[in-house]
């Protein structure tokens, strides 16, 4: 992963503009994910093939769940212009009407659940950075498939955000079953889930 900083104290008005404005600009090869964290432009490989089919064992889960007028998708940029971040998660789930910005990107209070999958390169981003950006944004659910956790894949489910942290409301090992909460109220079989 390569970055690119961008020095600013604060992500308010016109330095927030400055900062996505360089994101915008940042010339990646296709299919490369250009993200913004904690204010450093970011530019991450394409995923491999084991990444993308845990989300899409994930999204055929919850296909099935989900009411008709909201979309699961793996490529929406979600913003929190509070922690400096715009960010393209691996899942979002939001309601298809959730306001959009001028640029193609949502808020990330608006998405229903964000599901981020670590990989080599940005595990730390996914546990500490997005973490943290999410339950600014309260984001309702956040569930960290992290396959570089200590040589044990798990799966963790976040929840009530509050002053910008999450509760843990479950963890389980992959090969375990991990229940998703209302509105989704579905189970997630986590043996179905490549590692990288």
């Amino acid at each position: 992963m390569s970055a690119l900083t961008v020095d600013h104290s604060s992500a308010s008005g016109r330095e927030w503009d400055d900062l996505v404005r360089v994101w915008e600009e940042t010339d990646a090869p296709e299919g490369c994910k250009v993200e913004i964290i904690e204010g450093i432009v970011t530019v991450a490989p394409p995923p491999s093939w084991e990444h993308n089919d845990a989300a899409d064992e994930v999204q055929r889960v919850l296909y099935g769940v989900i009411p008709r007028d909201w979309g699961i998708y793996q490529n929406l940029g979600l913003t929190v212009p509070e922690r400096r971040g715009a960010f393209v998660p691996d899942l979002v789930v939001i309601p298809k009407k959730a306001p959009r910005g001028d640029r193609g990107y949502s808020a990330a209070g608006e998405a229903r659940l964000v599901v981020e999958i670590t990989s080599r390169s940005n595990a730390n981003h996914d546990r500490i950075d997005k973490f943290r950006a999410y339950a600014t944004a309260a984001v309702p659910l956040y569930l960290l498939l992290d396959t570089w956790h200590s040589g044990k894949p798990t799966a963790t489910l976040y929840g009530q955000p509050k002053n910008g942290m999450y509760r843990v409301l479950d963890t389980v090992a992959y090969d375990s079953e991990l229940k998703l909460p209302e509105p989704f109220n579905v189970t997630l079989d986590t043996g179905l889930l490549p590692v990288a």
